[in-house]
Order: structure tokens, then C-alpha cells, then sequence
């Protein structure tokens, strides 16, 4: 805290946060988003990345060339998916045959996890998998990655933040295929971020804003709850009810209007998320903390270690 450096673990969050500050959590579950299908004879590689509404989804396809438009894919015999739109990107529009429970249901029975490719898995994602790649916060499916950040909590965390006066809200931010690409042009003002499909209840604004009334701090657990938030907020900070997709891209300038701390794990070279921590805490704050975890061996990736950030 503040501006020096302090090595910590997880456990000792409670003791570096105040009674009446607000935890903000990510609720998304992760689904097994990998598909495999087929158009006649050819092999079709589909990872879903947000639902549309009204069974279509917005997937990323591997040979997105061999498709066109009104084609149907089948994932199964009982599961296939009509060809709405194919974007530029090799993204493409899929209305699936099944919608509610019944997809998520068919998706859970051939589907697989999306695991960063830096987690290899010769033989399969493993049953392991499907339990450590899920945070206990975990309620409304729909992510195709895991809000790493939360899986640092544990119930005992969590009845130790309690103690302290801590207060949890929880907000849904479904992580979407694309969060994780590199930046690769030149002006990373021209970087497109994909869309996220995100909601903020009326109840979960209303405990924010009141909690900001009275002093306490805001700290969402993760750049996915952080980015929430601030696409929720006015120019006064005010959070209102959100439901609907964020775009939203923050680079170093940016005003924040509701996070004053942020609990994040560490971030790769060229990603927007690095991005973020560095608009957050400081451009040379966050080299400094960056060149002292590689110095002290901090993990990076989706299950390394953490970092408790003060905004600069």
C-alpha cells in the first residue's frame, strides 16, 4: 500500500483492507465453450464467445473460410447451429438449435474447456480442471475464461474479510474469448476490444454508491469486476443498474470513477490488461512492482499469484 513495496500472500488481505470497504466480485461461471463440429466433411473448431440472445451466440471458428452463410454445423446428433453472419475477424453469428437449459445442458455434454494455451493438456482438459478453473464465486454461466483474480478466495478468505467488516458484492461480467489477445498495432488506441456481456443489479449499485457515501473503499477482485464498474459509472461515479455489453478500453489517462483499490493477479507484455494496471497504479509504479515479482519469483498466468494495487 501506498507507494512502497510490500511482499504479502492472499491470506493477508483482510489486514490491508478497512471495515466498510467493498469487495466487488465477479460472479460469471465458465462454460466449456470448445466446440467441435462439422459441415459435411469438413472439421469446424468453434469457441463460443457471448450470447446474443435468442440462441445465437458469437462464436470464434477455426476454418471460418469452409463456412457460409445459412450453412448448419453439427456439434451432435441433437445440437447444430445455423450460420446467421461471418465477420471479418473469423468470428461468426451461430443460432443453435437448443436455447435455456437445454443448450447449456448439450454444451456440458461435448463441450471442453477453453484453457489459456499456455496450460497444456496433451490429453484432454481434466476433471481437475473443471473444478480449480472455477471461482467460488461462481453462479451464472456464460464465461469462456475464468476472472482469475477470484480464484485466490477461499470460504476461509472469505469469513476473514467478514470478520473485518469487509463487505462482498457480486457483479457478472462474462469473459469473453477475446479478452486475453495481444495487442498488435501500433497505436494501441486502434486496438478493438471485443465486447463483454456484463450486469450490475440495482441492489449491487445501490451497496457500492452507499458504501462510497460513507468512506469505504472500492476494490474489485479482478480487471474483469474493475472494468464492470466503470462501465457502470457516470461522471460523478455513480453506479446505476447495467445490463448489456462493455467495450470498454482503459489505457493509462484514463479517470477513474469508482475503484480506489484493485486486487489483480500479474498480467503478460502487450496485453490490454497490463494496460489497465498501469492506467490504475501508475506507469512506473506498476514497472517497479512488475521487475520486483520477476526478481522474486512471482508466478504469473491464470494461476499465479496476485497483486493488491492502490489507484495512482
Amino acid at each position: 500500500m501506498g507507494r512502497e513495496l510490500r511482499d504479502a500472500v492472499v491470506r493477508d488481505l483482510p489486514g490491508l483492507l478497512r471495515a466498510g470497504d467493498v469487495l466487488v466480485v465477479n460472479d460469471t461461471r465458465v462454460i466449456p465453450a470448445q466446440l467441435s463440429a462439422r459441415r459435411g466433411a469438413a472439421r469446424v473448431g468453434i469457441t463460443l464467445d457471448r450470447e446474443l440472445g435468442c440462441g445465437v451466440w458469437r462464436a470464434l471458428v477455426r476454418n471460418a473460410k469452409r463456412l457460409r452463410v445459412a450453412d448448419v454445423v453439427v456439434v451432435a446428433e441433437d445440437f447444430t447451429a445455423e450460420v446467421l453472419a461471418i465477420h471479418a475477424d473469423g468470428s461468426a453469428d451461430l443460432r443453435f438449435n437448443l436455447a435455456g437449459e437445454a443448450f447449456f445442458a448439450a454444451l456440458h455434454r461435448v463441450g471442453a474447456l477453453a484453457l489459456p494455451p499456455y496450460i497444456v493438456r496433451p490429453e484432454g482438459v481434466t476433471s481437475a480442471d473443471k473444478a480449480d478453473y472455477q471461482t467460488i464465486f461462481a453462479a451464472h454461466e456464460g464465461a469462456v475464461a475464468a476472472p482469475t483474480a477470484g480464484l485466490h478466495f477461499t470460504p476461509a478468505l472469505m469469513a476473514a474479510l467478514e470478520a473485518r467488516g469487509v463487505e462482498v458484492v457480486r457483479v457478472t461480467l462474462h469473459v469473453g474469448a477475446g479478452t486475453f489477445l495481444p495487442v498488435r498495432v501500433e497505436d494501441v488506441r486502434e486496438h478493438k476490444m471485443h465486447a463483454e456481456r456484463g450486469i450490475v443489479t440495482a441492489e449491487a449499485a445501490a451497496r457500492i454508491n452507499a458504501a462510497r457515501a460513507r468512506g469505504g473503499r472500492i476494490v474489485p477482485a479482478g480487471t474483469t469486476a474493475l472494468r464492470l464498474i466503470e462501465s457502470a459509472a457516470d461522471e460523478r461515479g455513480v453506479v446505476t443498474a447495467f445490463n448489456g455489453e462493455t467495450d470498454i478500453f482503459i489505457l493509462p489517462g484514463y479517470r477513474f470513477r469508482v475503484a480506489d483499490l484493485l486486487f489483480t493477479n500479474f498480467h503478460l507484455p502487450h496485453s490490454t490488461l497490463l494496460m489497465l494496471v498501469s492506467a490504475f497504479a501508475g506507469v512506473e509504479r506498476i514497472r517497479a512492482a512488475y521487475a520486483h515479482a520477476i526478481a522474486a519469483g512471482y508466478r504469473f498466468y491464470s494461476y499465479g499469484d496476485a497483486c493488491l494495487l492502490e489507484r495512482a
